[in-house]
């Protein structure tokens, strides 16, 4: 305001203020509707990210939720509907990505009087939506209203909850407060009550004084809740409102101005009193109220009265009320009667009908409002209390009546209403439970209610199950009744006052194991159950938390949505925590009083606490609950097993609480319990045992939730009973599933539940002390030979009692089955599924792996069992495993096919596995189906299956395998090595073989990928859980110890790993490759393509990378240990070579994959000490494992870390050292270290010659340093070895600078090749070298030609060292194949003789590597489409399988020959296969180096057009030199080099084409002759005399210039070097005769193709007879024929054009009458027209052909008689 208007106007401002004082004073306590808005939360909520900005009107968008404004009358009013619940599915919001917002409201509109209802506002929402005219209407009203929304916090601090009392911690009263607020779900919201609430809310609606005589205008209402008739007798129990006292008596409701039918929207909040009489009622005055100051005129005036009794026959009175409003004051006692009873003398407004409406809501957990529920409840108290007679709605109970009562009320539990029961669940449990353990006396008999409460018990149980679907956890048990289990339930007989021994009372030390499964473990094993039995009994360990903590974890690991979780308050948080539970609620006002919130149960009633009326019968909870399970049936019996886990689990506890209240958890197990119950467990688990067996295949679901529930109640029996007992019932169950295997074809699904059955209870936490690890297994008490016979299998074991034990310890004996039950169990489940025999078990591979190696997971990471002699104890029970795997070799996942094309190296193929097939398994089947612990002897028939020799083994899928290998590497890695060395000394050379190709298999299997993979898998999203591999691998990293330690501290970064050439590992790449993911997804479950986040973080790729090191380097360091081992048992057997050759094949497959550098130096000194110990295996037997240790060495010596480097080079030197030693001569070594560097040069991309060349350094300087051998030749010819090595580096070098130029490349290693003529071995190596170059270039025919020119080198060596007629005579029986071959032939004097030491030792210089040659030659030539080669080829090939009989390999031949022959047959034409084209290319320019003036011809592919290698080379050369010094020369003639610029390169290329002489075309009939064994070339140059390029006709000359190469062509290179040149010079008559006799040519061909080709046919005439044709027949025929030329010399040619002309015309004649009927109707005009021009054209050359040289004809034959040709029918025709 303005202050000059404040000065005008003073004395009325004085005036309205002290009205506003006056009447704030008189009115102050009413209030009246001011005005509205509305928010539409949902659009805040969704566009909460991008709500920084202030919103200055809100808008209620159309997505809004129907229900939240229009589903008006099944409850009160919109501030009541909270959406957080019930969200509908379209509309449900995310509040994770909620941010703090901040709202400003400034839309308001004033609050009519008379539109006050809900529907009214309803409408205006729904107006709000869509924009009308209607809101116009509105009176709006200019305010600001502020509002900051922000999430929740998970506790918040300084909260106060509903009832408004503070939850601890509340460390300061004078902060502000947070609120709860209590919501009501539009849906049921199923939660357990588990704190005290009692609440009461009332929503006066509307009231109709319409029809009331009298004043009453400005209505009010005054509720008040009275526990008596006296006006003083209100209870201050009505919430104030902010900002006024805490608690008030009475509540008024807001005034609207001059209305006689109100509306109103007032929500008033009572607490109930927790017990309510018949006289606790609800007050309604309705008061008038004045608003002018009148005389006389009170200020309210009572208008109305009415009420509401709080109860009403007991039960607690709530809903819809419409009351009628009595006119004067009630009168005496009427709070016991409902005011619609019409009492006599009162006058009613309206003559008592209805007109105030008033919705009463509780919320409470006293009353449950349900009949059925209150009934039970009522006469179950009236049970503990004896007060009867019980009144129950109407009815009165009598004692005798009860019985019959009770039983009717317990069935009818079941009509009770869902959200209620589960409310009321806990206390509904607890007493049933209490029916079943102490039945009640009525009228002074005992009534026996155990069946009952059972009955009602199941199902209850199940309706919970099948209503609360989304409330399972994963084993399908609802967490409602586990919670229940877990925190509620307790043995009633330990209620009454019984001090707890337990720390904080009960609550803080009882747990077990059954519940700690529901929510800490998940359904894999994790093994960390930390739950403690008690703390007093050292027989079960763990240590004993506070329930808090427990609690805390529960919760959490269940990750259950709070609505359903069992501390749900009923309000929108769950309860923080409190610090101790009170043992019970004393009563309820203490319960008022306290501020701490229980977070344990508290029992709701005190029920319990008065439990007089029971005679304390004895009953003991599980054995009652066993009994009733025992003998219910039918529909009982069904709802029990559907919910089995849960009287399970309520069983279990019961009895570890009765164990622990008496003190017997001391108590040897076996006087636990009474035989009776033992034998009612004994009977229940053997038939739900036939239930799961029975009804399998019907109800899958079920049974498999029986099946686990079994397995995890005899788990936790295993904790509390006679483990001998458990056994027993184990042994039942494997009984009843065995017998049913027998009948059933497939049985995977039975084995499936066994094995589910099998993994739980070994999941048990003491499962390695029931396995008694620590007793060693005894020898059968008879040692007779029947006995020993079947219980030791394999042939390879020695029958004395000792060795029978470590037999009996790595078989699955009978001793091992009975000592170390579980295990055995395990064990044999393993061996029956991975049997190739097996039928129909495929599918659970992967299962029973990851079950075997999940169990080997927790000990690994088992705290108990770090110590390295336990481990040794433990791994004793897993003794068996290795042979099961050994006998698996066959199946498993070949991890070596990515590294060579070969596979495994598998000493023995599947035959020699099938002849010991009997060894290991066939008895454990038997076992296994017998489901006995005594083996069967025989196999039952069913399983005999015939094993065929050449049976296809299913392949294990890559994880399986992994797993597995796993296992076997862990097993190795703890087991005790005496106790192995034994083992292996017992071994037949087959097994231990096996063993070794295992290891060999675990080398591939953990070879260290690199993190690129990582990466590549990563994008590849194929994300296995990464979670189990990474357990997986922890697990065997797990507690490495001192090793492992210093393997991580060595590398603290993964750059010491070696990786190999991309040339030794295939081109498929690493393991992870293409294969391997292929083979995994097939048995992944889901294989969803981006469902997981994609990308992993660098980090997690490092660490991912750091583990799979670190694996990689365990696993291979377990590998060398039992190498180790294996070397020293066989060592001083016999058998050793065989053996020690399959250790040295591992160790040497270990050092061609990936290592760290910690693995290698200790794999260097094994592979040291094995050379020094055992020579003569490496330098006779093992010649080429020795090659292949030179190449690895070599590999080595090259690496980028020195120790490494140092490590290779010393056992490299050691090596010639000890093979100098041998023989005084190293020339083995020295032969194969030559070699290997070729290979390693030839194929390596990423080899480092700087490395290398300092480790041959390192080398000299041993050999000079060397004292006892300084005086032998060692030295000198260590020296040799080293500068030979020298040169092939410099050529490597070389090689490097050209390895973009393939050309140059294959020259230098041709270059190369030829340098080792006289070392047959490397030149081997070197032509393989140029082969592999080829292939990977695509140039199938020169490799082809590297494989036989190496071929014929072997064939020439074979038949100097061996005479066999069947096989080639050297390099000459392979000339047919190309006639380049003979520079193979060894006949020069400085060849070495094969007998020489070190010479041909190589695999190939065999006859079994010589046919491996000429086969790769053959697939070469067949690739090249050169199928005559491939005849060739086999020609040599046949006489070799024909001497060996091997009709095997003569059948493949002959097939490949089939299908050679027919290509040709279908490509005969040779468009088809298109051999080459090529180019001749000289090289002008001393830039060229060795290149300068020489010319080449090119062997390009085919159709290569001239632009394109013109293209190639410039650009080559270009890049090399400068683009600005290359210049192409454009033209064929002869180079001056005088005319060229000597700082230029020049390349000049041509096209030229095989040329043959006419001699020739007789034997090079076929396309295949004229494009093999070519030697020489052709091309043309034009030019004229006077130095043009083109003249005309008579002046045009030719220059045809004939190049040969050196070699012909195809070669083992694609360029050959040109020798020789002759030109030819055409005179321009003899061009004319070439033209025209190719005219012809092409005309005759043309007419002739089959099938026609009417096209190409009308394009060769009209090139000849057209009448355009420029310089065309006509034009040559009167150049040259016009005349008889006056040279003699050029008479022959003149006749020889003459002869070629009068061809011509004849043919043109026939290509005529060919198209004539070739052409159709539209081109009968086209033919007359070329038929014109060919008469035009025969007309004009007629007098030109017909001039004859006389001289060239004489009479050939004196003219007798006249000759009748035709009569005669002479063939020759004479033109006389």
């Amino acid at each position: 305001m303005p202050p000059s208007f404040v000065l005008q106007n003073k004395e009325k401002l004085e005036k309205l203020k002290s009205q506003a004082d006056q009447f704030c004073q008189r009115l102050g306590k009413y209030r009246m509707p001011f005005a509205w808005t509305a928010i539409h939360l949902m659009n805040i909520v969704s566009s909460a990210g991008s709500l920084e900005r202030d919103s200055t009107e809100v808008e209620i968008s159309t997505g809004e939720r129907k229900g939240s404004w229009s589903e008006r009358r099944n409850s009160s009013i919109v501030g009541r509907r909270s959406l957080e619940r019930t969200t509908s599915g379209d509309d449900a919001c995310n509040l994770t990505s909620f941010r703090p917002a901040t709202l400003t409201v400034t839309n308001f509109f004033k609050q009519e009087g008379d539109r006050l209802s809900d529907e009214d506002l309803y409408k205006f929402l729904a107006d709000m939506r869509r924009p009308s005219s209607v809101l116009r209407r509105l009176r709006p009203i200019t305010a600001q209203l502020k509002i900051d929304i922000s999430p929740a916090p998970e506790n918040p601090h300084y909260c106060l909850t509903p009832e408004l009392l503070q939850v601890k911690l509340y460390p300061d009263s004078r902060v502000r407060p947070t609120r709860e607020i209590l919501e009501f779900p539009a849906r049921d919201v199923y939660v357990p009550n588990t704190t005290y609430r009692n609440l009461l809310y009332i929503y006066p609606q509307s009231l109709n004084f319409a029809n009331r005589q009298g004043s009453a205008r400005n209505i009010t209402v005054k509720v008040q809740f009275m526990y008596g008739e006296d006006p003083s007798n209100a209870m201050p129990v009505i919430f104030g409102k902010s900002s006024c006292s805490e608690f008030s008596k009475e509540a008024y409701t807001a005034v609207v101005y001059h209305n006689r039918s109100p509306d109103f929207h007032e929500e008033i909040k009572v607490k109930l009193p927790a017990t309510l009489t018949d006289h606790h009622h609800l007050l309604f005055t309705f008061y008038h109220v004045s608003c002018q100051q009148k005389q006389n005129t009170p200020l309210e005036t009572p208008v109305g009265y009415t009420w509401i009794p709080m109860l009403q026959n007991g039960r607690l009175k709530t809903g819809q009320f419409c009351l009628p409003v009595s006119l004067e004051k009630p009168p005496q006692a009427y709070s016991v009667l409902s005011p619609e009873v019409p009492l006599p003398g009162m006058k009613w407004v309206d003559n008592h009908k209805g007109v105030f409406n008033v919705e009463v809501v509780a919320v409470s957990s006293i009353h449950t409002q349900d009949p059925y529920l209150d009934k039970f409840f009522a006469l179950v108290n009236a049970l503990d209390e004896h007060m009867f007679p019980v009144r129950i709605g109407d009815m009165r109970i009598m004692e005798n009546n009860l019985e019959n009562e009770l039983k009717s009320s317990i069935s009818a539990l079941n009509s009770s209403q869902l959200e209620p029961v589960v409310r009321f669940l806990h206390l509904l449990l607890d007493k049933l439970i209490l029916l079943v353990v102490r039945p009640p006396v009525i009228a002074g008999q005992i009534v026996n209610l155990g069946q009952a409460s059972f009955e009602a018990m199941a199902s209850i149980i199940n309706r919970l199950h099948k209503n609360l679907e989304g409330n399972h956890d994963q084993h399908g048990r609802n967490s409602l009744l586990a919670s229940y289990i877990y925190y509620v339930f307790r043995l009633p007989n330990t209620y009454p006052n019984s001090p707890s021994p337990g720390p904080g009372g009960l609550g803080g030390s009882v747990h077990y194991a059954t519940m700690a499964r529901s929510a800490v473990r998940p359904a894999s094993l994790n093994l960390n159950r930390s739950r403690s039995l008690s703390n007093s009994n050292p027989d079960i360990s763990g240590t004993p938390t506070s329930p808090d903590d427990e609690v805390r974890s529960i919760i959490s690991s269940k990750g259950l949505d709070r609505s359903n979780s069992w501390v749900n308050t009923g309000g929108p948080k769950a309860a923080p925590w409190g610090s101790n539970p009170s043992p019970s609620a004393e009563s309820t006002q203490a319960m008022d009083r306290s501020c701490n919130r229980m977070s344990s149960h508290t029992e709701t009633s005190s029920f319990l606490q008065t439990l007089t009326g029971r005679l304390p019968t004895k009953k003991l909870f599980h054995e009652e609950l066993a009994l009733q399970w025992v003998v219910c049936s039918g529909s009982v019996r069904e709802s029990a097993l559907q919910q089995a886990w849960f009287f399970f689990e309520l069983m279990v506890k019961s009895m570890v609480h009765h164990l622990y209240f008496n003190d017997k958890l001391d108590a040897p197990r076996k006087t636990r319990f009474p035989e009776r119950f033992m034998d009612d467990i004994a009977a229940l688990v053997s038939t739900i045992a036939g239930d799961i067996v029975s009804r399998f295949q019907k109800d899958t679901e079920m049974v498999e939730r029986l099946n686990t529930s079994l397995a995890f109640f005899l788990n936790d029996l295993l904790s509390v009973m006679d483990r001998g007992f458990v056994f027993s019932l184990i042994k039942t169950c494997y009984k009843q599933v065995s017998s049913k295997l027998y009948s059933l074809p497939s049985p995977s699904v039975l084995v499936s539940l066994r094995l589910d059955f099998l993994r739980i209870i070994c999941s048990h936490e003491h499962y390695v002390t029931l396995n008694l690890p620590c007793s060693l297994l005894t020898p059968p008490a008879s040692p007779s030979p029947s006995v020993s016979s079947a219980t030791s299998q394999s042939s390879g074991f020695s029958t004395n009692v000792q060795d029978q034990k470590i037999a009996n310890m790595f078989e699955l004996s009978v001793p091992f089955r009975q000592q170390h039950y579980l295990a055995g169990l395990v064990l044999t489940e393993l061996a029956v599924i991975l049997d190739p025999d097996a039928e129909g078990l495929f599918g659970l591979h992967k299962k029973v792996i990851n079950m075997v190696h999940n169990l080997l997971s927790s000990h690994d990471s088992d705290p108990r069992y770090s110590d390295p002699q336990t481990k040794a104890r433990v791994a004793m029970l897993y003794l068996p495993l290795i042979g099961i795997i050994m006998e698996t070799v066959p199946q498993l996942y070949d991890f070596t096919e990515t590294h060579n094309q070969r596979g495994r190296p598998i000493c023995l193929a599947t035959d020699d596995y099938e002849s010991e097939s009997g060894s290991m398994i066939s008895q454990t089947v038997a076992m296994a189906i017998a489901g006995t612990s005594v083996p069967q002897l025989t196999r039952p028939g069913s399983f005999l299956l015939t094993s065929t020799s050449g049976r296809q083994h299913t392949t294990f899928s890559a994880e399986s395998s992994r797993s597995l290998l796993i296992c076997l590497l862990w097993v190795l890695k703890n087991a005790d090595e005496t106790v192995l060395q034994k083992w292996f000394t017992d071994l037949s050379v087959l097994q231990l073989n096996r063993l070794l190709d295992l290891l060999y298999l675990c080398v591939s299997c953990f070879e260290y990928k690199g993190k690129k993979v990582f990466e590549r898998m990563n994008s590849l999203t194929f994300k296995k859980s990464k979670d189990m591999r990474a357990k997986l691998e922890e697990a065997i990293l797990g507690s490495i110890g001192a090793r492992q330690e210093m393997v991580r501290r060595s590398r603290g970064q993964l750059g010491t790993y070696t990786m190999a050439s991309p040339s030794e590992r295939s081109p498929s790449g690493s393991a992870f490759g293409s294969q391997e993911n292929l083979r995994w997804r097939k048995d992944m479950t889901h294989w969803r393509q981006n469902t997981e986040k994609l990308d992993k973080s660098r980090a997690e790729i490092e660490h991912e990378a750091l583990i799979d090191g670190n694996l990689a380097t365990e696993a291979n360091l377990i590998i060398l240990d039992t190498l180790e081992i294996v070397v020293q048992t066989v060592s001083v057997t016999e058998s050793k070579e065989s053996i020690l050759g399959g250790v040295l094949k591992v160790l040497l497959h270990s050092m061609a994959c990936n290592q760290s550098a910690v693995y290698l130096q200790h794999c260097f000194a094994t592979q040291r000490a094995l050379v020094s110990k055992f020579p003569e295996l490496l330098f006779e037997e093992e010649t080429e494992q020795c090659a292949d240790l030179c190449l690895r060495l070599l590999r080595h010596c090259s690496s980028s870390i020195s120790t490494i480097r140092s490590h290779a080079g010393a056992s490299l030197y050691l090596l010639m050292r000890q093979n100098f030693e041998i023989g005084n001569n190293f020339a083995r070594v020295k032969m194969q270290v030559t070699m290997s560097l070729s290979s390693l040069v030839g194929t390596s991309q990423n080899f480092n010659e700087e490395f290398l060349r300092r480790s041959l350094k390192t080398i000299l300087t041993y050999a000079e340093e060397d004292l006892e051998l300084r005086e032998t030749t060692f030295p000198d010819q260590v020296q040799d070895l080293v500068f030979n090595l020298h040169m092939i580096l410099s050529d490597t070098v070389k090689m490097k600078e050209h390895q973009e130029d393939p050309e140059m490349l294959i020259d230098l290693m041709y270059r190369i090749a030829k340098g080792y003529q006289t070392s047959p071995d490397l030149r081997l190596t070197w032509l393989q070298n140029m082969a592999g170059k080829h292939s990977e270039r695509s140039n199938h025919a020169e490799a082809a030609q590297c494989l036989v020119h190496s071929a014929a080198l072997v064939a020439e060596y074979l038949s100097m060292l061996e005479d066999r007629k069947y096989l080639p005579v050297g390099c000459v029986t392979f000339q047919n194949i190309s006639s380049n071959v003979l520079e193979e032939s060894a006949v020069s004097d400085d060849v070495v003789s094969p007998d020489e030491e070190g010479i041909c030792s190589g695999k190939y210089f065999t006859e079994s590597g010589l046919v491996g040659l000429l086969e790769q030659a053959a697939a070469s030539f067949s690739m090249a489409g050169m199928y005559e080669a491939v005849n060739e080829v086999y020609k040599v090939l046949i006489p070799i399988h024909e001497a060996n009989r091997d009709a095997k390999k003569l059948s493949t031949i002959h097939g490949k020959l089939q299908e050679a022959f027919s290509k040709i047959v279908h490509q005969s034409t040779g468009w088809e296969r298109m051999f080459g084209t090529y180019f001749r290319v000289g090289f002008y320019g001393t830039k060229f180096g060795d290149l300068d003036e020489q010319e080449f011809v090119y062997k390009e592919p085919a159709i290569t057009k001239l632009a394109e290698i013109s293209h190639r080379l410039e650009g080559f050369y270009g890049e090399r030199f400068g683009e600005d010094v290359v210049e192409v020369i454009k033209d064929s003639n002869p180079v001056d080099k005088c005319k060229l610029d000597p700082n230029k390169a020049y390349i000049q290329i041509t096209y030229v084409e095989p040329y043959f002489d006419t001699y020739e075309m007789k034997d090079r009939i076929t396309y295949f002759d004229k494009n093999y064994n070519l030697r020489r070339f052709m091309y043309c140059t034009p030019f004229t005399l006077d130095g043009r390029a083109h003249g005309e006709l008579h002046e045009q000359f030719k220059r045809k210039t004939i190049l040969t190469t050196s070699h012909a062509f195809p070669y083992i290179k694609t360029r050959v070097n040109v020798t020789h040149k002759e030109e030819i010079i055409l005179t321009p008559i003899e061009v004319a005769i070439e033209d025209m006799q190719k005219k012809t040519q092409e005309l005759a061909f043309a007419t002739h193709q089959d099938p026609a080709d009417p096209k190409m046919l009308q394009m060769v005439l009209q090139g000849s007879v057209g009448t355009t044709v420029n310089q065309g027949p006509l034009e040559v025929a009167q150049v040259f024929l016009s005349e008889i030329p006056s040279d003699p010399k050029l008479f022959r040619h003149h006749n020889k054009l003459r002869l070629c002309f009068k061809d011509f015309t004849k043919r043109c004649e026939d290509a005529l009458r060919k198209n004539k009927s070739l052409i159709g109707p539209d081109q009968k005009e086209y033919q007359r027209e070329l038929e014109r021009n060919y008469h035009r054209l025969k007309e004009a050359l007629q007098p030109l052909i017909n001039r004859k040289i006389p001289q060239l004809y004489k009479a050939v034959l004196p003219v007798t008689c006249h000759r009748d040709s035709f009569s005669r029918m002479s063939l020759r025709k004479m033109d006389l």
